[in-house]
């Protein structure tokens, strides 16, 4: 289950795509979620993907 609050959710998605990841797609793919859903809710606090990072900065 992911945090709901947007700067949690911020922190635990960076650290998770930094250690385990390759991209947002394998993230969302082993968690579940939509992409676009939780590019949405990052959106809300000024965060956008960077693919070429592979973070939301």
């Amino acid at each position: 289950m992911l945090p709901e609050d947007p700067m949690m959710l911020l922190s635990y998605v960076n650290t998770q795509l930094r250690d385990f990841y390759e991209s947002l797609e394998g993230f969302c793919s082993s968690q579940d979620v939509s992409a676009e859903e939780l590019k949405k809710k990052l959106k809300t606090i000024d965060y956008e993907y960077d693919e070429k990072l592979n973070k939301f900065v």
